[in-house]
């Protein structure tokens, strides 16, 4: 018998231990969603909550009679909080909705754009992504007169966030003179030099982060607007440009160059209207933009001969030069400053013309 009722104590002490395990629990959960439900929630809305930047539209770069050659185009992601359209708008609006998006996007049934759209309403989702592919402006447009849409942000629940990409009309057409920027600041040409300029100032705004790690962008009354990048107007002459780029390539691909340049200058300005460069691609042995060679460390070589001649016109309209005075060649040495220049010949040409000279 003393056997007995100490197991039915110890079974009765069990059960004790886990009914007193139990309502502390339940208690608990009351404490934190009944009796601190005000501080968690707000607890968890600060950490879900992160000030972010609104990225300005860049600038535009022109060429010299104003032709566009780099813009930033818009493009938008699509977003919807289902829970936000009244029942009536979006019993009305559902079928619809969900047949447009399927005949758009061409991926998803009518059916599973339906169910996907259903199921968020009824988890109270307050964001999804509808579909990874970006649309542009005229389909944005198109797509706020679509059902549920048609009410808008605030009472339709659609969101449409514009991501700029960088577009150049002319394609390839002076790809290296106007240069690019990385989203880590790094870059070359045009965009990277006159980045400040360009890029403008970020704006800053309240984001909620969602499921699947998105972020939502709220409207808040500190939010701080961006500042749209300022344009450019270079000297670039397209029509130039465009020679200058066909005969340097056709050039250096009869003579089977490593690379070449051509930088075309209007002397009565001295504005660069061309700036053409193509180097040969090792493992292709194609001729691309893949370097400045006009401007660029790798060309920083010794003009020779082919600066005599400006070199020459500028003596000849500054001075009373005449090309028969004579000029000495001092036995192919000379120094100038810190500098000593030696002639290709050793022993050099001693007292010759500048005609000669030339």
């Amino acid at each position: 018998m003393n056997i007995k009722k100490s197991i039915l104590l110890r079974v009765r002490l069990a059960f004790l231990a886990v009914f007193l395990f139990s309502l502390a629990i339940i208690w608990r959960l009351v404490s934190i969603q009944v009796l601190n439900g005000e501080k968690w929630r707000k607890k968890a809305d600060e950490v879900g909550l992160q000030v972010r930047n609104v990225p300005a539209t860049r600038g535009n770069i022109y060429s010299d009679n104003g032709s566009l050659l780099a813009t930033s185009l818009p493009f938008y992601k699509v977003a919807f909080d289902p829970t936000t359209a009244a029942d009536s708008v979006y019993l009305a609006g559902i079928d619809s909705l969900s047949m447009l998006l399927s005949n758009f996007y061409k991926d998803y049934s009518y059916a599973e754009y339906k169910r996907k759209i259903r199921s968020a309403r009824n988890d109270k989702k307050k964001y999804i992504v509808l579909n990874r592919k970006m649309i542009n402006y005229q389909e944005m447009v198109k797509m706020k007169t679509w059902p549920i849409f048609r009410t808008g942000r605030y009472k339709g629940g659609v969101l449409f966030t514009k991501i700029d990409k960088r577009f150049k009309p002319f394609s390839q057409m002076a790809l290296r003179t106007l240069g690019y920027m990385t989203e880590d600041r790094q870059g070359a040409g045009l965009e990277y030099s006159f980045n400040a300029q360009l890029g403008g100032s970020d704006g800053k705004a309240m984001f909620r982060k969602m499921a699947g790690g998105v972020w939502k962008p709220l409207n808040d009354e500190n939010e701080i607007s961006p500042n749209d990048g300022i344009d450019i107007q270079t000297t670039i002459d397209v029509n130039l440009q465009d020679v200058a780029e066909a005969s340097l390539k056709s050039h250096i691909m009869e003579h089977d160059a490593d690379n070449g340049c051509v930088i075309l200058m209007e002397v009565a300005t001295g504005e660069i209207k061309a700036m053409a460069n193509f180097g040969k691609d090792k493992k292709t042995g194609l001729y691309n933009e893949n370097y400045n060679y006009a401007v660029g460390n790798h060309g920083l070589t010794e003009p020779g001969s082919t600066f005599k001649l400006v070199s020459m016109m500028a003596l000849l309209e500054n001075t009373n030069l005449n090309i028969d005075d004579t000029v000495d060649t001092y036995r192919g040495k000379h120094k100038y400053y810190d500098k000593t220049m030696t002639d290709s010949k050793p022993e050099g040409y001693g007292k010759i013309s500048v005609r000669k000279a030339f």
